[in-house]
């Protein structure tokens, strides 16, 4: 979510541009900027990544 935020930002995007851009809502966005983590999702952020064209890799390890 903050790397998200952080290209928001860098872009000089508004969150209706973000929105158009990584395939949500403009209320979604609002809900990603303000760092709401228990209102997304895994898949949803994966989705989100890959709409901005990131590859999403995860590195699982025994506690």
């Amino acid at each position: 979510m903050q790397t998200v935020a952080a290209r928001v930002k860098q872009e000089g995007w508004t969150q209706a541009e973000a929105a158009s851009r990584c395939g949500v809502t403009q209320p979604r966005i609002n809900d990603l900027l303000r760092g709401r983590v228990s209102r997304f999702s895994l898949d949803a952020l994966v989705n989100i990544a890959t709409a901005l064209g990131w590859r999403v890799r995860f590195n699982l390890e025994a506690a």
